[in-house]
């Protein structure tokens, strides 16, 4: 038996001749329906006359037999013209017009490297031909610029429709702000909550962040203001939540799981990473030693309900590259194949929340609450 996974992989070689780009990124196939090897689908082309439906379809069933064998059984593939919903429209409204994901990544405690996953999944996600960009809202530790090698950066203001508009650093196909391009490095960062919430405001709606296919925020760890202002200010399409497998990470990996799923705030999570999830030296790649305990993450998602999207190896080259602002996800190492197998897997989970859910909306919160 076949798994969605595996048929929206496969369907991802199948590229729309007219518009260049593949039938999963242009959201042309609306539902998948498996019963053992047997495959069905649904697609939903943007104009019913398309001319090019019928090489699509014979394109689907051919592709689908060389991806995933001789045994799948492609059983119907049905054409339904695209309604254009509050879900299609939601793109061109609110203070992010240009943007279809919002991303939350977040960790409910410090130290388990949710810099290094925000940073490293931002970059695969270029890799794989995306428009990225990557808010650092970790107002009171900002590390991202030191991970982008652009701590001394400064970004220049431009002036458009009499509004300033905050130039983004563009690096590894990636759009980056962050607190750290305002102040100085060496200085303590001492703003009271409501500061820190108008400020993360003003690089939310000042920047230029133009058209992108996902703008990823680096959340400050626990849960705090910031992570109020986001869902209070924008339409966040899921969070993702980074653990390590040892048991105090993971009961506070469980709160901020909580905390998305909650009834005021509502956003959907998209899955869990577990980071660190056990030591190979570079020299012994195939060794794996389970520091920090085994399966811990993958325990969580079971128990949550929330797909486990990757299991980060810690190596010594991971931290050596965030230091030395060479991100490991720009090459191919097994840390950096990490990284792109975590950003494939962001894309299928983001996509399935697309198509199953209604649009988030954003949070309405009273002044006391």
């Amino acid at each position: 038996m076949f798994t969605e996974s595996q048929v929206i992989a496969a369907l991802r070689n199948v590229v729309h001749p007219e518009k260049g780009k593949d039938i999963i990124t242009l959201q042309i196939v609306s539902e998948i329906k498996i019963s053992g090897n047997g495959i069905s689908l649904t697609i939903e082309p943007e104009r019913s006359n398309d001319p090019f439906i019928a090489s699509i379809k014979s394109t689907i069933v051919k592709t689908l037999k060389e991806k995933l064998g001789p045994d799948a059984v492609i059983e119907d593939i049905t054409v339904k013209p695209k309604i254009i919903t509050e879900k299609n429209e939601k793109k061109s409204t609110g203070i992010f017009p240009g943007i279809k994901n919002i991303v939350a990544i977040s960790s409910g405690k410090g130290g388990v490297g949710k810099t290094t996953v925000a940073v490293n999944l931002a970059i695969a996600l270029a890799r794989k031909n995306l428009r990225v960009g990557l808010l650092d809202a970790d107002v009171f530790g900002p590390s991202v610029p030191i991970m982008f090698n652009a701590a001394s950066f400064r970004p220049e203001v431009k002036r458009e429709n009499n509004i300033d508009l905050i130039v983004p650093l563009e690096k590894w196909g990636v759009k980056v702000l962050s607190t750290g391009f305002f102040i100085n490095p060496a200085e303590a960062v001492i703003w009271r909550g409501p500061m820190a919430s108008n400020f993360l405001k003003q690089l939310m709606t000042q920047g230029d962040w133009g058209s992108l296919d996902y703008l990823l925020f680096d959340l400050p760890p626990g849960t705090s203001d910031i992570h109020l202002t986001l869902v209070q200010e924008a339409a966040v399409t899921g969070a993702i939540v980074v653990t390590t497998p040892q048991e105090v990470a993971l009961a506070d990996a469980l709160k901020g799981i909580a905390m998305f799923r909650s009834e005021k705030i509502n956003v959907p999570v998209l899955g869990l990473v577990e980071n660190m999830s056990w030591f190979t030296p570079e020299e012994l790649p195939q060794n794996k030693y389970y520091i920090f305990g085994k399966e811990g993450g993958r325990n969580l998602a079971d128990r949550t309900g929330v797909p486990l999207l990757g299991q980060i190896p810690l190596v010594q080259g991971i931290c050596e590259s965030s230091d030395k602002g060479e991100p490991v996800a720009l090459g191919d190492s097994l840390a950096g194949k990490a990284f792109m197998s975590l950003a494939g897997e962001v894309i299928i989970q983001t996509e399935k929340r697309n198509r199953e859910q209604r649009p988030t909306t954003k949070v309405q919160m009273n002044n006391h609450e």
